[in-house]
């Protein structure tokens, strides 16, 4: 008995089990969950005050900082960035 999946990457067993993309979107939420968080601490920014920065309330700053919470569109990742100096760069990559 072989085991289709020797010598096969990460990906492709993603992607055979047809969750390649979610896999993918909970990444990249993940990473940048964690770059806001960062830069919240560098400048000593509360979720009460990334909040008020972000004309927003503080559950949807927990929503945001929550890196299992998929639940977050791009114009909040957007508001976010910038209450905290930063932009926001999505781009497509092969």
């Amino acid at each position: 008995m072989t085991n289709k999946l020797i010598g096969s990457d990460f990906d492709e067993f993603l992607r055979d089990e047809g969750i390649l993309d979610d896999a993918g979107a909970a990444a990249t939420k993940r990473v940048i969950a964690f770059q806001i968080a960062q830069e919240m601490e560098r400048a000593r920014i509360s979720q009460s005050e990334l909040a008020r920065r972000m004309n927003t309330s503080r559950s949807t700053v927990e929503r945001l900082l929550d890196p299992t919470n998929p639940s977050v569109t791009l114009q909040t990742l957007e508001r976010a960035a910038s209450a905290v100096g930063k932009r926001l760069k999505v781009q497509l990559t092969v």
